[in-house]
């Protein structure tokens, strides 16, 4: 939400407009205020209006703006005396140098996110996850405070692969899983493994993440483009791509294209990893949320011998848990234990409270909560963009966090610029092309699980309001 105050010359002698928005109504009205103050818009002198006056026009509580003037006053900002009303203080204001505003422009924290990759964090169940660890900490066996097995807690790993088998497919043991911080470190455990083997290559999708490709690259790795299309990566032809030793996948829910990878091209994958000896890292970064369609089990359930499958807690729970798992060929867990080393063990009692909030059923009712919450996102946007801008296609919505806007060509660039003027943070495909892949459409990856339930609506409003 943003209110704005303005005033007129001839009521204060100033003419000045602010606007209040984020978190909260107070630090942003006291921030606005400081701000006016030390840009010389409100000069030493000047009277505000009084607490009553400035509440009715910008529709919030008197209180509210009190606590600001009181704020300003303990800080020096502002003088406050019984019958004369509060001004700004007679002090020495240091005005900005704007002789190099060009060069070092300022930057607006966005108001609104609509950046994919992250869910909603406010609607971790933390009320869940402290009955898990009290219960945890409880039950701790004495040497779970000591250095730990590189793999992970052995009850983490039980759970996992009972979860793992009946809600993504994966065929798991506990001997075969690695505990991890994400997906991010098991890719760079993957990436050291794959280079001690003297492999050159690892195919990655045209679309996808920098970051990923960047691992692999400073790793000693080649990272060639596999050809994507509108019914998902064209895995057929790995065959071609001559000194591929593996290949990165998102199976279940192509990022960010949001296509599932067909049966035939599934298989396709799997029979190139036989025929070559070659390996698929699977990235199962939300598997759990679909909506309307069946479930896609992971691909690693067709080939555990050749598929490393790597899935995390970050979308389920919330990214800042750093707890993932890789469930891995069994010829590759000693390899890939070595890379790790015993010094990266992760925090046992996190991993003991992730095992116990699993095992108690908290995590499955968490996970089918979150759904529902994020296809009503899923729905209201869909709506939202019918009725507004009804010009822009929406795709990739039956499963995951975000949604693919197509946009006019030669569009995605001033779209996104218009976004940034109003206070809202979005990405464009492009940022998600792969270097050797030529620009082929124009669209925005909208992310519906990152915005707070109090801003999703204003975000909505926001993607709205630059839309063509």
């Amino acid at each position: 939400m943003v209110k704005s105050w303005a005033t007129s010359p001839e009521t204060l002698g100033v003419d000045l407009h602010i606007d209040v928005g984020g978190a909260g109504l107070r630090s942003g009205l006291t921030d606005a205020l400081r701000e006016a103050v030390r840009g010389g818009r409100l000069t030493p002198g000047t009277r505000l209006p009084s607490s009553r006056s400035l509440a009715a026009d910008l529709g919030i509580a008197r209180n509210t703006v009190a606590d600001a003037y009181a704020e300003l006053v303990a800080e020096g900002w502002l003088t406050a005396r019984q019958g004369s009303g509060t001004t700004v203080a007679q002090r020495a204001v240091a005005r900005p140098d704007r002789s190099h505003a060009r060069r070092l422009p300022t930057r607006r924290r966005p108001t609104y996110n609509l950046m994919p990759g992250s869910p909603d964090v406010a609607s971790f169940p933390r009320a869940e996850w402290l009955k898990a660890a009290r219960r945890a900490l409880t039950d701790a066996p004495d040497e779970a405070f000591g250095f730990g097995d590189p793999r992970g807690r052995v009850e983490l790993r039980t759970v996992l692969a009972d979860y793992l088998a009946r809600a993504r497919g994966v065929y798991a043991s506990p001997d075969r899983i690695v505990v991890c911080s994400g997906f991010l470190h098991g890719l760079m455990l993957m990436a050291k493994v794959l280079r001690a083997r003297r492999a050159r290559e690892v195919a990655v999708e045209s679309y996808g993440l920098d970051f990923h490709w960047k691992v692999l690259t400073d790793a000693g790795l080649r990272t060639p483009a596999l050809p994507l299309d509108h019914l998902g990566t064209r895995t057929e032809e790995l065959g071609a791509m001559k000194g591929v030793g593996a290949v990165l996948m998102t199976a279940a829910h192509q990022f960010p294209i949001g296509v599932p990878l067909l049966p035939d091209r599934r298989a396709a994958a799997v029979d190139w990893a036989r025929t070559t000896g070659g390996l698929i890292v699977e990235d199962d970064y939300d598997g759990e949320f679909r909506y309307d369609r069946q479930p896609v089990g992971a691909l690693q359930g067709l080939d555990p011998e050749h598929v490393v499958y790597i899935g995390t807690a970050s979308k389920s729970l919330a990214p800042g848990l750093r707890l993932g798992w890789m469930v891995l060929p069994e010829h590759l867990v000693g390899e890939v234990v070595q890379a790790k080393g015993g010094e990266w063990a992760n925090g046992s009692l996190d991993q003991l409270t992730l095992a116990e909030f699993i095992r108690s059923g908290a995590y499955d009712r968490h996970v089918r909560g979150m759904r529902l919450h994020y296809r009503r996102r899923r729905d209201q946007l869909v709506t939202a963009l019918a009725e507004r801008a009804p010009e822009a296609r929406v795709s990739g919505i039956a499963a995951g966090l975000h949604a693919l806007v197509e946009l006019p060509p030669g569009t995605e660039r001033s779209i996104i610029r218009a976004a940034t003027w109003q206070g809202l943070a979005l990405e464009g495909l492009s940022r998600y092309r792969h270097p050797e892949l030529a620009p082929e459409r124009d669209a925005l990856v909208v992310g519906y699980g990152t915005p707070s339930d109090s801003g999703w609506a204003g975000a909505l409003d926001a993607l709205c309001n630059v839309l063509p």
